[in-house]
């Protein structure tokens, strides 16, 4: 299965991964104040998809958010927990989420999508608007190109994703676009991040 063969990826590289990646300082300063400006929300859970080493869900935290951190991978969800040991990280898949509907005030979803086959996505999207209250906000970061298409990632087979496309898939699963964020291409890579919030 795509979730065993991911998490199974990132399990063998999890020490060098914390490492180089595990700290918001290692986070791009404009990617943070996006995250920030939509996911500073204090009347409800928000929940980081994806959380890798946790530091988004503790930096989250820091700021006064009700935020948890879920990730396939054991080491990571260990290390997040020691790290961070105010925090709230558990062991989960994005694609079933185990929240009743409408009860999660926001998802932070970085670069968390990337390894998805495209087929797949639009399936995950729908259980992130099924948990999502009206208005909740949902901020995905991905990586922008041209074309809907694979490529190697350092970890595991991975998929650009036009940004109009993701829009419109977002739209499509009921969730509006209400910021974008693109940085230029480093390499053969251009990040990209957008925030979109559930219609009521």
């Amino acid at each position: 299965m795509i979730v065993d063969r991911i998490r199974d990826a990132y399990a063998s590289v999890a020490d060098l991964y914390i490492s180089l990646f595990g700290a918001p300082a290692k986070v791009d300063p404009d990617d943070l104040d996006l995250i920030g400006r939509h996911l500073t929300i204090h009347d409800g859970e928000v929940l980081d998809l994806g959380c890798g080493p946790g530091h988004l869900t503790a930096h989250l935290r820091s700021r006064g958010v009700d935020a948890t951190g879920i990730d396939l991978v054991p080491e990571f969800v260990a290390h997040a927990r020691a790290a961070h040991p105010d925090g709230r990280y558990r062991l989960g898949s994005m694609t079933g989420l185990g929240a009743a509907d409408g009860s999660i005030a926001g998802i932070l979803a970085n670069y968390s999508l990337i390894h998805l086959p495209p087929a797949d996505l639009d399936g995950v999207l729908a259980e992130f608007r099924r948990v999502l209250r009206p208005g909740g906000t949902l901020v995905v970061g991905f990586v922008d190109g041209d074309e809907v298409s694979a490529f190697d990632h350092k970890v595991t087979t991975a998929y650009r994703w036009p940004a109009d496309e993701m829009s419109r898939r977002l739209a499509a699963a009921g969730l509006a676009e209400i910021e974008r964020l693109r940085r230029p291409a480093t390499g053969t890579q251009r990040p990209a991040l957008i925030a979109a919030r559930r219609c009521p």
